[in-house]
C-alpha cells in the first residue's frame, strides 16, 4: 500500500499530504521523484512538520495560515487530493494548483462528522487564485 494509500485511509494521522500540479514542480525533478505521481501532478505525504516546511518552500505559504484563508470558501477537492472543483467556476483557469492535506483521529466528546470516524481536511488553491476547502470522514467517497 502507497504512502497516499494509507494517509486516504487514516492509517498516517501523524502525516500531512501535498498535491502539487505538475506546472508547481521544481525543474530538478526531485519533488516529482520524492512522491508519488498522480493525475496532473504529484502527491507528496511526510510526517507533519516536515510536510508543513515542505509546504512552506513550495508555495511560498505558511501551512496553517493557508488552511485557515481556504476554510472560509467551501468547494470540493478530490477524494485522491488530486484535484478538485473551484466554486469560482470551472475550465483552465480553475485547474487545482495545490492541495494541503491532514488527518484527524477520531473523536466521539467533539460530535458531528468526527464521531463517526477519522476526518480528511483537504484545502486547495486553484489557478484562479481562490482558495477552497472540504472535509470528509475517512472512506465516506468514492475513490477512496
Amino acid at each position: 500500500m502507497s504512502k497516499l494509500s494509507e494517509f486516504l485511509a487514516g492509517e498516517r494521522l501523524e502525516d500531512v499530504a501535498l498535491f502539487l500540479a505538475e506546472d508547481q514542480l521544481d525543474e530538478a525533478g526531485k519533488l516529482a521523484e520524492a512522491g508519488e505521481a498522480v493525475d496532473g501532478g504529484v502527491v507528496l505525504v511526510r510526517p507533519g512538520e516536515q510536510g508543513r516546511k515542505l509546504f512552506s518552500a513550495g508555495t511560498g505559504q505558511d501551512a496553517m495560515e493557508f488552511a485557515k484563508e481556504a476554510m472560509g470558501e467551501g468547494g470540493s477537492v478530490d477524494a485522491d487530493l488530486a484535484g478538485g472543483d473551484c466554486p469560482a467556476g470551472d475550465g483552465d483557469e480553475h485547474e487545482v494548483r495545490y492541495v494541503f492535506a491532514f488527518a484527524e483521529a477520531e473523536n466521539p466528546e467533539v460530535g458531528g462528522m468526527y464521531a463517526d470516524g477519522d476526518v480528511i481536511h483537504a484545502y486547495a488553491k486553484c489557478a484562479c487564485g481562490e482558495s477552497y476547502s472540504e472535509k470528509w470522514v475517512v472512506g465516506s467517497r468514492s475513490g477512496e
